[in-house]
């Protein structure tokens, strides 16, 4: 067994990834990353009893291209003998998308890289509940870990941000998360392994290609030639002081129905700020729109002075303040 697999084994372990027997879907572009964790999980399969489905999105942005990423991948699932289902983007959108979101149909090239993402993991946990699977394991590396550092800090992210990618994030897991790229290609290398290369992510179109082509270069130029494992390392420090913030909020606050004035301004600022992000989530569903700028706009109100009721709206929410209560509720 190969220092890789033995790596990605680590990882699995130390980060209780999955057990033994669970159904997983692995997301597979077939480029590097996608097409090495193919091979690590064909290697575990036995050993952990694993049941696998091999996903594959093709946008048809790359036109040829993209016919011969999915030509490649079904090419995989043959040889290791896996069941393979493929979404072909914009003309059968997952269904969560389908009936919200004309810009899907059509028009692809005009997408948005999140717009991209949400169009993928929608086909991913639509493919795992109607299979009726566990997890879905996506192959993100460490490198990715250093460039989602950057763009947080680029784009203003705060410590839940920073904190970047996790392992394991509910039914999503990382297996190579741990693992450089250069680990990767020199892995596929040795197994004679074939893949394929994504073009566009040597242009500059998206700010990720920007910061992987362009700023990580210069910064192992000019400051740090180690720089990629030291911003892997402040992820995971990140990672862990945030987690003890988390569980400081969820100690501090059970529902959103206690939400005390003085009780919550009594609290460290930054035990404040996840008590009301964990109010919003309960009111919400996810946070996927609320900044840093929004949970300032609730502190402000809570500080005020002014003894009339004070109303805060923001993103479908309404937070509304009444004496010593603050009231969370979806806008009307």
């Amino acid at each position: 067994m190969t220092n890789l697999v033995k790596k990605v084994q680590n990882t699995i372990f130390q980060n209780e990834l999955f057990k033994r027997g669970d159904k997983i879907i692995l997301a597979v572009s077939g480029g590097p990353d996608s097409v090495c964790m193919l091979d690590v999980f064909f290697k575990l399969q036995k050993k952990y009893s694993l049941e696998i489905l091999i996903a594959h999105v093709n946008y048809g942005l790359r036109g040829k291209d993209s016919d011969k990423d999915e030509k490649l991948v079904r090419e995989l699932g043959e040889k290791y003998g896996m069941e393979i289902a493929v979404l072909n983007a914009f003309t059968t959108p997952p269904s969560r998308l389908r009936d919200t979101s004309p810009e899907y149909r059509g028009g692809g090239n005009s997408l948005s890289e999140n717009a991209l993402r949400d169009l993928r993991y929608a086909f991913f946990e639509e493919l795992r509940q109607k299979n009726k699977f566990d997890l879905i394991a996506v192959a993100h590396n460490a490198d990715d870990q250093a460039e989602t550092f950057l763009l947080r800090i680029i784009r203003g992210a705060g410590l839940q941000g920073m904190a970047s990618m996790q392992f394991k994030n509910n039914l999503l897991v990382r297996p190579l998360l741990a693992t450089p790229r250069a680990e990767i290609i020199n892995y596929l290398k040795e197994n004679k392994l074939i893949y394929r290369i994504d073009k566009t992510n040597l242009q500059n179109d998206f700010l990720r290609n920007k910061i992987r082509n362009g700023l990580i270069p210069y910064l192992e130029k000019d400051f740090n030639p180690r720089i990629k494992e030291t911003l892997f390392d402040a992820t995971q420090s990140v990672a862990t002081d945030y987690a003890f913030i988390i569980e400081s909020a969820r100690a501090a606050w059970l529902k959103k129905a206690d939400l005390k004035v003085t009780k919550l301004l009594s609290l460290h600022p930054a035990i404040q700020k996840q008590v009301l992000r964990n109010a919003l989530l309960e009111a919400k569903d996810n946070l996927k729109d609320i900044e840093a700028a929004h949970i300032e706009e609730i502190l402000k109100i809570m500080k005020s002075t002014k003894s009339k009721s004070q109303v805060v709206t923001l993103k479908g929410l309404k937070i509304k303040r009444k004496g010593d209560k603050l009231e969370i509720s979806c806008k009307i």
